[in-house]
């Protein structure tokens, strides 16, 4: 069958630990790549690329970074949202103040300052965990909105209020603002994403990563052992912040186009933290397959009534929306806490074993 592994032989430790230590894992990951690559930006329309290619890979990037932080390192946060606030605004002001600097490089920069931010408050996750550090990153959930609203340098003192994304242009091409196309807005986040899954998964599987893991899974004992554990919490939340601004930044850049304080406020949060629950807490691959759940539900919701002829009203849609994903929030807490990561995984091995019983 299509997943047998028959003839596939591991003689040593580092072929047993491989990324892929089944052929089939690395030929579907280069389908689905090729997909990504090649079929979608040739036959995907504007309504594809502005309601579910784009927001998928963006959504996925900062529940990857949520998943760095509360998936392997075990350190709660309701803050992400504010922390894409920081890289949306931080990009802002490095495309304003240097106008001659290449987006994708404003973009990765913008990171850097979330990053630092991140740090900043993950300072009392060496004191406190659990509830109260989720309360702590709530506290700068707050803060950083109310920032954002109040200081006006971060928006050049606009009278709205709000940062428009100017027209930045790279080799010739658009790449944000009001001219530039979906199709290449598409692959500058699928070329930053990928960079940032890359990174990721290589963080996650080293030395740092399993520093991490051991310090969610007991931190006394991984102080026991050795593990810094200022290190391990700190580098964490500098990592995982790091990539929610990166994600933040392309969020406005790349898709969204302007941005007030309020779009960056507790609801996205939550709609982060619920792809990732459902994706699979402690896993790369579950941050995108609770994206492409969470985004396209309300466009299968919309878009399948009206074909079958049952007109759906946009309030019903939201309706049925919340409900749904609260019901999926709470079946996968009960039944499979590890999200659809694990359900996949679970499909595999029946694959791999298949005809026979497991």
């Amino acid at each position: 069958m299509l997943y047998r592994t028959a003839g596939q032989f591991k003689t040593s430790y580092k072929s047993d630990m491989a990324l892929f230590p089944v052929r089939q894992d690395a030929v579907l990951l280069m389908v689905i790549l090729g997909f990504a690559w090649v079929v979608f930006p040739l036959t995907a329309s504007e309504f594809a690329f502005q309601t579910l290619l784009i927001p998928i890979l963006i959504y996925a990037l900062a529940a990857q970074g949520l998943n760095i932080l509360t998936g392997y390192a075990g350190q709660l946060s309701l803050g992400t949202a504010a922390f894409m606030g920081v890289g949306a605004y931080a990009c802002y002001k490095l495309v304003t103040l240097f106008p001659w600097m290449n987006p994708i490089v404003a973009i990765l920069l913008s990171g850097i300052f979330s990053a630092g931010v991140g740090v900043a408050f993950g300072i009392p996750s060496l004191r406190i965990k659990g509830f109260y550090l989720a309360i702590a990153t709530l506290a700068a959930q707050f803060f950083l909105v109310w920032l954002f609203e109040k200081w006006g340098w971060l928006y050049n003192y606009n009278a709205s209020g709000a940062i428009q994304v100017p027209n930045l242009e790279m080799f010739g091409h658009y790449v944000a603002g009001p001219q530039a196309s979906s199709i290449t807005q598409y692959y500058v986040v699928l070329a930053v994403v990928t960079l940032m899954t890359v990174l990721c998964i290589n963080l996650t599987r080293g030395t740092l990563g399993r520093s991490w893991k051991a310090t969610r899974d007991m931190d006394i004992a991984a102080e026991l052992i050795g593990i810094n554990l200022m290190r391990s919490k700190l580098t964490a939340f500098a990592v995982s912040s790091y990539v929610v601004g990166v994600a933040g930044a392309l969020f406005v850049f790349m898709w969204r186009g302007a941005a007030e304080p309020n779009l960056f406020d507790i609801p996205l949060s939550f709609r982060i933290l619920f792809i990732a629950i459902i994706g699979g807490l402690g896993s790369i691959l579950g941050n995108y397959l609770g994206a492409i759940l969470i985004v396209g539900l309300p466009v299968v919701l919309g878009t399948v009534p009206q074909a079958l002829g049952l007109p759906v009203s946009s309030a019903m849609v939201e309706h049925l929306n919340i409900m749904i994903v609260g019901a999926l929030i709470v079946f996968f807490l009960i039944i499979e806490p590890h999200g659809l990561a694990r359900l996949w995984a679970l499909i595999r091995e029946k694959l791999i074993i298949w005809p026979f019983p497991h």
